[in-house]
This record gives structure tokens, C-alpha cells and sequence, in this order.
């Protein structure tokens, strides 16, 4: 059984740490080669007051220190955007995840598990 995590828990840990005037929370697991119904890749708009006057990496580890212990057991891919207000307001865009290009398609041992997955 392959741990997953749901975007409540991740919208939950964020909302708590970071206080975020917007957060927003998006299971992108439907675009990469992963077993179905496995909850792993996520892309996430944070904006907060605590990331001003931090830089973009600081703000990263933030994200990453607060998810943690999903990080480190069921969430394969992470995608951050990490805003302050007045960015947002300037921009209140959510960028776009890239096409998954398929690496582990071509990874015979992932093969195995994508097909124990769906069997």
C-alpha cells in the first residue's frame, strides 16, 4: 500500500504555520506516472505576511519545514509558490506545472508498481 496524503491535511499544516491571507492547494498526481488513486505530487500558493523580507529559498524551507513529515513519507513532488501580500496583489497569478515528462514510465521497477496498482 503506498502512503498518500490529502490536500485538507497539506491546507491544514500550511493555514496553521503560516497564516497565509490566501493558500491554495492543488493534487497534481493525475499528471505524472504514479499508481491511481495515489495522492503525491502537489503544487501550493502560499501567501503570507511571515515571507517578507525573506528570500525565495528562505521562504522554500519554510514551505518544506512545515510538510515535513508528508515530504519524507508519501509526497513525491512539491511545486511552491511563495508570495507576500503585496506580491500577490501585484500578480495573483498560480503558475502552471510542466507536462510530466515521464522519467519513471521508462523505469522498469516503477512499470511493476504501476502495474500492481491498477490490478
Amino acid at each position: 500500500e503506498i502512503p498518500s496524503v490529502s490536500n485538507t491535511t497539506i491546507r491544514t499544516k500550511l493555514a496553521q504555520a503560516l497564516k497565509p491571507e490566501h493558500l491554495e492547494v492543488m493534487n497534481e498526481s493525475h499528471m505524472h506516472a504514479v499508481p491511481a488513486g495515489s495522492e503525491s505530487h502537489f503544487r501550493v500558493l502560499v501567501v503570507s505576511p511571515q515571507f517578507e523580507g525573506l528570500s525565495l529559498l528562505q521562504r522554500h524551507r519554510l514551505v518544506n519545514e512545515t510538510l515535513r513529515e508528508e515530504l519524507s513519507s508519501c509526497v513525491h513532488a512539491l511545486a511552491i509558490q511563495a508570495k507576500t501580500p503585496q506580491q500577490w496583489s501585484s500578480n495573483p497569478s498560480l503558475a502552471k506545472s510542466p507536462p510530466c515528462m515521464g522519467g519513471s514510465k521508462h523505469d522498469n521497477t516503477m512499470a511493476e508498481k504501476l502495474k500492481a496498482g491498477r490490478d
